[in-house]
């Protein structure tokens, strides 16, 4: 007998599913598959799911929909398999976005790779061959938490702050990689540079990842960034469908 999962309430906007106290891989698998499995469901009272690193968010009207009855749905479905080992969601997407790692575009690798104590040649050659998921979207619209990176890359958060790093940023922190949306503030180390846009209000779907999709980020030179950036609308990022 575990205490995961808990179910708890959240006001009267909805009810967490919470898989784990803290980030791991099998909590946050069991978070994507189930929400993939409730919007199978269909129950009228979810108007909206989504997740968090191990949590799994159902937006139900609690002032009109009975808690216990869905806190009862939700037992009968969580014993209905072990959620730790649940496959991930079909339709998934694997991007593979190049990336300028180090120079004056990403001026942290080098103090990136000291930190994790190792050379900064076999940094790139790890990160940019790294198969990484979306473990969620937040701080800003699209914008992904990705992991998990190997031991090696548990580094902690820098004790300053970086007053701003630009769209396309590829930043690194205890096992994690995100790629900024907008300009902003970061207490995360600026080890690559991408022109991929996690943001597009002008398309019809304007977020260009979901959480489950997978990534990696092959390394290239700085005059095929510049190519890219300046003739590609997406910096070169090809995608393909995950079966």
């Amino acid at each position: 007998m575990t205490d995961w999962p808990q179910i708890r309430t959240v006001g009267l906007s909805g009810i967490l599913v919470t898989f784990a106290a803290a980030m791991n891989e099998p909590a946050n698998r069991a978070a994507l598959a189930l929400r993939a499995a409730i919007d199978t469901q269909d129950w009228p009272e979810v108007t909206e799911t989504s997740t968090s690193l191990v949590s799994t968010f159902l937006a139900v009207d609690l002032a009109t929909t009975p808690v216990e009855a869905m806190k009862e749905r939700l037992e009968d479905i969580l014993k209905s398999r072990d959620w730790l080992a649940a496959p991930l969601p079909q339709g998934r997407t694997l991007w593979h976005v190049p990336t300028l790692y180090g120079t004056d575009l990403a001026p942290q690798l080098e103090e990136a790779a000291q930190v994790a104590g190792v050379d900064p040649d076999a940094a790139i050659k790890e990160l940019c061959t790294s198969r990484v998921r979306v473990l969620t979207i937040g701080f800003a619209p699209g914008q992904p938490y990705m992991g998990e990176l190997s031991e090696t890359w548990n580094i902690p958060r820098q004790t300053g702050l970086t007053k701003s790093v630009p769209p396309g940023a590829l930043i690194i922190a205890i096992k994690q990689l995100i790629i900024f949306t907008n300009a902003a503030p970061t207490g995360w180390r600026h080890i690559g540079q991408t022109a991929f846009k996690n943001f597009r209000p002008d398309q019809p779907n304007p977020f260009s990842l979901s959480p489950g999709d997978e990534l990696v980020f092959p390394a290239i030179d700085r005059a095929t960034f510049d190519t890219l950036s300046a003739s590609d609308t997406n910096g070169g990022a090809s995608s393909e469908v995950l079966t």
